[in-house]
Order: C-alpha cells, then structure tokens, then sequence
C-alpha cells in the first residue's frame, strides 16, 4: 500500500532551502493550495525564486479547496481555533488521508489529524 502525505508549507520552504530530512518515506506526495498561495505570495519574490518554487511544487500534487475540504476547514478552525491556512492545509490532509507532514507543533496536537514532525539533518 503506498502511504499519502501532505507537505505543510514550513516543510516545502526546507525542501526549497536544499535541507535534507532524515526518515522520509516512499509514498504520493501532496501539498495544499493554501501553500501555493502562501509561498508564491511572499513579498518582493525574486522571478528566479517563484521559478524555483513552481518547480518544486510540479513534483507534487496539489490538493484543491473543494466542498469536502473547506467543510472540514470550518469544522477544525472552530474546534482548534486554528488559524485559516492552517485549517485548511490539516484538511487537506484529513480529508484525503494522508499523513501531514509538519514542524508546526501546534499543527501536530489536533485530534484525528494524522500529523508527523519531520527531523531536518543539520
């Protein structure tokens, strides 16, 4: 069985700075819109920087913000009080069953959200 995850935007600005992440796995690899919008929207982005970003993100899959994810947006930011793009990328990844991939710790304390810290080798 290939395991899905969701890269949170804190991991995909790791990956962009060429960090190397120790206990990565095989699986499908996703990413939620919200941090498309989050890294592309960065002020006084660099044209070579957006390139590089794209780039990186054409080698996962995006996860859109449909019905089922924005429902679930709603449900998690009231229960958690999660900020927006938070909310919305721990959806993404409830809603399609994937493990999130995240630094965020307070990202990896909500319930039924399968979230995992990844470890950065320094």
């Amino acid at each position: 069985m290939v395991m899905k995850y969701l890269l949170d935007t804190n991991i995909l600005i790791d990956i962009h700075a060429g960090k190397m992440f120790l206990g990565v796995k095989e699986g499908h690899y996703s990413y939620s819109i919200i941090s498309e919008i989050e890294l592309l929207s960065w002020p006084n982005i660099k044209p070579l920087q957006e390139q590089e970003l794209r780039y990186l993100l054409g080698h996962f899959q995006r996860v859109e913000l449909d019905a089922s994810v924005r429902d679930a947006s709603i449900h998690l930011r009231r229960q958690h009080r999660l900020k927006l793009p938070d909310a919305v990328i721990a959806a993404s990844a409830l809603v399609h069953d994937a493990i999130l991939l995240t630094n965020d710790q307070r990202l990896l304390t909500i319930p039924n959200v399968r979230a995992h810290s990844v470890e950065i080798k320094q």
